[in-house]
């Protein structure tokens, strides 16, 4: 398989979340404190591109093959922190949240994981 269409996506994903990132430290604000150290308020508009794909029941990525997106609203803050941290590092490999999540700084991991924890789980 063609190497380009994969860098591409992931350089794209990679430029969204740093706009995404500059556009949060523009507005941030001090906030309640949440799970993790972390502020729900303030992770609501950081997750914003979390909810485009991780929000809509039923959803499959055709990136890098069929694969059935996970539904996060109300996951465990502690795990969402865990899972982004490892995405971040590299150590859990998928381009594209690898990318979002080398543009999160750990006090946006920790905000986004106190937002979506926050959520009820969708049935």
């Amino acid at each position: 398989m063609n190497k380009l269409p994969r860098l591409l996506i992931a350089l794209g994903a990679l430029v969204a979340g740093a706009l995404v990132g500059v556009a949060h430290a523009q507005d941030a604000k001090p906030a309640q404190a949440g799970a993790q150290g972390g502020s729900a308020a303030a992770g609501e508009k950081k997750a914003a591109m979390c909810i485009g794909c991780h929000g809509i029941p039923a959803y499959q990525a055709s990136f890098p093959e069929i694969y059935k997106v996970p539904m996060i609203a109300g996951q465990n803050a502690k795990y969402i922190v865990s899972a982004l941290t490892a995405y971040k590092k590299g150590e859990r490999n998928h381009p594209t949240m690898h990318a979002q999540a080398m543009s999160f700084s750990d006090q946006d991991i920790a905000d986004i994981a106190a937002y979506l924890s926050s959520l009820k789980p969708a049935k």
